[in-house]
């Protein structure tokens, strides 16, 4: 079942799909900003408390196969509505909770709703337009991710010194409850697939362009994660320490920006867009490697990096999506274990670089990732990142260098 022939994009559809992605990423990232708040409420330690987003982002690494492969033969709509249910239920425990034991038990349960909605947005967003919009369908519904991280953090982190965490949390339970009514009247459902459609895990993985389709998600986010974790520490190196707020700033600004402009190219531009905003970030990579102590290359740098990173989720969900066909939802929760994987994987690399060698390790190891990516994106020239019916596989340019 696909949306009809038509120009108009079903905007207050895909905007839920965009509330869902925002509600997921605020409900990650938001103790990361109300730490003392929550360690003086649940009577343990910041570093404590910090561990409710490992523990969230380990429910969505082991949740997004096993959920999504179990689910394939369930209609889409109520099984989009569980996983929405899944954060008024954490949400509202996180709130009334005080005991540590069961606030981690409910930010598990949360990151399992995680792993399951992002195996079902990208997917959902492309069932409802036709193939030439699918691109700009999966733009919007992902347009919730840099809103959350650009807004809804520091929102919600002056919420809870106002009015405490814990009424936070119990806001993200409303309006996860709103959200169920907006898609309840504004989304359509879909069939899953039967049981004679669906294709196995190992099935899904062997089909041409998946692969390298993932590994350009593992190395691109690894690269991102391993400077973003390590901001902080990066430019305190560079006497910025009491500028991290509005690098953060910028970064975040910058990818709403990116967003935008992946929105409006996605559809005819996947794989020279992909290309694109790899080499804008290895330029920012470079930059900040070789004038990282110059406050004005810094914040360019960082905003170039933030334009490059804010549709990379959307450019790489749409190659998926259109590589995997009807499997995609299989494929895209691949996509979020290997997401995922890449996150804590910039942790460990990271902290054993900055331990072993300092920032100055960063940027090359950046620089080797998207190298890798570059070339794994280009090679991938007719399945995964193909080039376009009656196009050139022109390389991108940028001045008079070549990708």
């Amino acid at each position: 079942m696909r949306a009809a022939g038509t120009d108009r994009l079903p905007l207050a559809s895909l905007l839920a799909l965009a509330m869902a992605a925002f509600i997921t990423i605020l409900t990650e990232a938001l103790p990361a900003g109300l730490l003392s708040q929550m360690a003086q409420g649940l009577a343990v330690s910041e570093a404590w408390v910090g561990q409710t987003v490992t523990i969230y982002a380990i429910g969505s690494l082991l949740a997004a196969i096993p959920l999504t492969v179990a689910t394939q033969g369930l209609r889409r709509r109520p099984l989009l509505l569980t996983a929405i249910a899944g954060f008024v239920v954490a949400n509202t425990v996180t709130t009334l909770s005080g005991s540590y034991a069961l606030t981690m038990v409910a930010r598990f349960l949360a990151g399992m709703s995680a792993g399951l909605l992002w195996a079902l947005l990208a997917g959902y967003a492309a069932r409802m337009v036709p193939e030439r919009q699918k691109g700009r369908a999966i733009a919007i519904a992902m347009v919730g991710t840099p809103l959350a991280l650009s807004l809804g953090v520091p929102a919600g982190t002056f919420l809870g010194s106002l009015l405490g965490w814990r009424t936070c949390f119990g806001l993200m339970s409303a309006l996860a409850l709103l959200l169920m009514v907006w898609v309840r009247v504004t989304v359509p459902d879909f069939a899953g697939q039967r049981m004679g459609e669906r294709l196995s895990l190992g099935r899904v993985f062997t089909l041409a362009g998946v692969r390298p389709v993932l590994f350009a998600v593992l190395a691109f986010v690894l690269a991102h994660n391993i400077l973003y974790t390590y901001i902080a520490p990066f430019l305190a190196a560079a006497g910025m320490a009491g500028r991290t707020d509005l690098v953060l700033l910028v970064f975040g600004v910058a990818s709403l920006l990116g967003i935008w402009i992946i929105g409006v190219l996605i559809d005819r531009h996947l794989r020279a867009l992909t290309l694109a905003s790899t080499a804008v970030f290895g330029l920012s990579a470079l930059a900040l490697g070789t004038a990282g102590e110059v406050p004005a290359v810094v914040f360019v740098a960082v905003a170039a990096w933030g334009s490059a990173f804010g549709g990379a989720a959307t450019l790489f969900q749409t190659a998926l999506a259109k590589t995997a066909g009807d499997a995609a939802d299989i494929a895209q929760s691949m996509l979020v274990t290997t997401w995922n994987t890449a996150i804590a994987g910039g942790g460990i690399v990271g902290g054993v670089l900055l331990g072993g060698l300092g920032v100055g390790a960063f940027a090359p190891t950046l620089l080797v990732l998207l190298a890798a990516t570059l070339v794994v994106v280009r090679a991938a020239r007719q399945h995964g990142f193909p080039v376009p019916a009656g196009a050139a596989d022109n390389p991108v340019r940028f001045g008079s260098g070549r990708c």
